[in-house]
């Protein structure tokens, strides 16, 4: 058979198997070679909930969708080409998302009667046999018998084979896609190091997929993925929790504070956790606590000792955090406090996206508790709203929290990183020493933007207490006056809304300012918000695209682009939350799109829901 070389533009693969396949990894490596050869591109790995799912089950099933590109790329795609799979119960729970006339390459070992049993196939019925995919090119190979006997020589024990069957489609994909193996096999001896045989058992199945997708001829097509044309600058493959880690790092070392991080590990954020622990020399002291209360508690303490105070969980976990945080805010000290947001409600689906804890950020404490909120909208975007959430915190001495999701925290995109000089300044106003100890120290003394300043423990002259219990003006007293209360309420959401002052204008991402009408989004939603706007707008739409970032206060002119357009339509992975947001702030007549399935939205599923919502207006 004669192969042919195509060219594409853009190509969208996923991996599906067990949760000990190793699909996670797999598609991490192609991810960075991909990355190496500068296409753009985006990833969504997806894994069980459980710890250790049931083998062969289609709850066990882990995947990794990559798309890649020549051109611009925003999203994982909604249907892959390619469809690699390890099982029976791995084709079940992912043949939807290939396109027809897609590719399923299929490990034949994984379709014995034990895994059809397991993935509930009916007696008898075999998918790769009984003519159900016919409407996709099958290629079969029984990639556990390869395996074996590309490694038989090396003594391995059957499990140490059984994890080399990854490698082997790698490879296997790597030759379809013209990708070399070199930064794979540089990976795997360092990886393994200290294993040899295990290294070399790896290289080895690699080698073998590779060259067996050169020699078997099961492809009609061998396809080449030209170089994007992305802006000038040094690049890195980067995913949106490694972004925070950095962020955070940054922060610290432009505000010239050291930094601590007290958290509790729970799934999507631990890996920020596992991040900072390794960065030890910048000043960063990482603190696993034995519960979330103790975490955030211990961040606060940190930053009435002088440190910028770090704490981060998922939506579970916030509740739990609530009532610490309203004393963060009493206390009026710095506080970073981040949500890699999964579906809920309660422990929910953990491993699934959501963006359903705005409104918890914004109401989700006892009392009068105003905060700032921040939201990043890409992978690559968390570094920057990591760093403006400490900046915003330590300049006007106020909780921040910092509204992720899972989708965006293990997704990856290329990241241009900025040089140090390129970083804002954060400014830290420290009390100072006093050596006038006749008159009192007043904690509560606030500046123009309703500051106080940050007043550490042990500096000489500034002795203050400070507690949970309402503060007196200026003294810092406790205080039961009604209208001091009163006072302090309005004094501490002043402060909070004056933080518009210190963000961007809201600038209109795509589309005209002004018009027929606009997408408004937050979060995770961005890369299909700009996407479905920009094919809208080659359809002869008056389609605008704004993407909110700055939530609690909303800048400044928000309000006055909203209502330059005829229509607001407002999508989001939640039952409205935003919109309810922007109703109550602004009056608007905005129309909800939302989504509750644990997943993002796909630009043709979004792209048909926005045309239904211009139709059918909010009256």
């Amino acid at each position: 058979m004669s192969i042919k070389d195509q060219i594409q533009e853009e190509v969208t693969i996923r991996f599906a198997g067990d949760s000990g396949d190793g699909m996670q990894l797999t598609g991490s490596l192609f991810t960075n070679t991909t990355a190496l050869l500068g296409n753009d591109l985006r990833t969504l790995p997806e894994f069980p909930a459980e710890i250790r799912a049931p083998a062969g089950t289609v709850p066990g099933v882990s995947s990794f969708q990559l798309k890649f590109g020549s051109n611009e790329v925003l999203t994982p795609g909604d249907e892959c080409d390619v469809l690699v799979v390890m099982n029976s119960a791995a084709l079940k729970a992912n043949l939807s998302l290939l396109k027809k006339g897609g590719i399923v390459i299929a490990n034949t070992s994984g379709f014995d009667k034990k895994n059809l049993s397991l993935a509930k196939y009916p007696a008898g019925v075999n998918p790769l046999e009984d003519g159900s995919l016919t409407e996709y090119e099958l290629i079969e190979v029984d990639v556990t018998k390869l395996v074996k006997e590309a490694i038989s020589d090396m003594g391995l024990s059957y499990k140490d084979e059984e994890r080399t069957k990854n490698m082997f489609v790698l490879g296997l994909l790597y030759w379809m896609y013209n990708r070399p193996m070199e930064s794979t096999i540089s990976f795997l001896e360092t990886k393994f190091g200290n294993k040899p045989e295990i290294a070399e058992a790896n290289v080895r199945v690699l080698k073998a997929g590779y060259f067996y997708g050169e020699t078997a001829e099961i492809f009609s097509s061998r396809i080449t993925v030209k170089q994007a044309d992305l802006k000038p600058g040094t690049y890195r493959n980067i995913t949106g929790n490694d972004a925070t880690v950095l962020g955070l790092v940054a922060a610290a070392r432009k505000s010239n504070m050291p930094l601590f991080f007290g958290s509790y590990p729970i799934t999507p954020a631990s890996d920020i956790l596992h991040g900072l622990s390794m960065h030890k020399k910048f000043g960063i002291t990482t603190f696993q606590a034995e519960d979330e209360i103790a975490a955030v508690s211990s961040s606060i303490g940190a930053s009435f000792g002088g440190s910028i105070g770090v704490t981060s969980s998922s939506g579970p976990g916030i509740a739990l955090k609530g009532e610490a945080i309203g004393l963060a805010v009493m206390l009026e000290l710095p506080l970073v406090v981040i949500n890699v947001q999964r579906a809920g409600p309660s422990t929910g689906m953990p491993t699934k996206t959501e963006q359903a804890d705005l409104l918890q950020a914004m109401y989700g404490r006892n009392g009068e508790s105003p905060l700032v909120i921040v939201a990043p909208s890409s992978p690559a975007d968390c570094f920057e709203m990591a760093f403006e959430a400490v900046r915003i915190s330590l300049e006007h001495m106020i909780p921040v929290m910092y509204l992720s999701d899972g989708y965006i925290a293990n997704g990856s995109e290329p990241w241009n990183f900025p040089k140090a000089d390129e970083l804002k300044d954060i400014k830290v106003r420290l009390e100072g020493p006093r050596k006038d100890t006749e008159s009192q120290f007043l904690p509560y003394i606030r500046d123009e933007r309703g500051v106080r300043r940050w007043a550490i423990p042990g500096t000489e002259g500034i002795e203050h207490r400070v507690g949970g219990l309402e503060k007196e003006d200026e003294t810092g007293n406790v205080s039961y006056d009604p209208d001091n209360h009163q006072k302090m309420t309005n004094l501490r959401k002043e402060k909070r809304d004056r933080v518009a002052d210190f963000i961007p204008l809201q600038e209109v991402d795509q589309g005209k300012e002004g018009g027929e009408i606009v997408l408004v989004g937050w979060g995770g939603t961005y890369g299909s918000l700009r996407t479905v706007t920009h094919q809208l707008r080659k359809e002869g739409m008056d389609v605008s695209h704004i993407h909110v970032k700055y939530i609690s206060p909303f800048p400044k002119n928000l309000k006055e682009l909203l209502e330059g357009y005829d229509q607001v339509i407002v999508p989001e992975i939640n039952d409205g939350q935003l919109v309810r947001l922007l109703r109550s702030e602004y009056m608007l007549k905005a129309t909800p799109i939302n989504k509750v399935k644990g997943r993002p939205f796909g630009v043709q599923e979004l792209k048909a829901e926005v045309k239904k919502a211009i139709k059918t207006p909010v009256s």
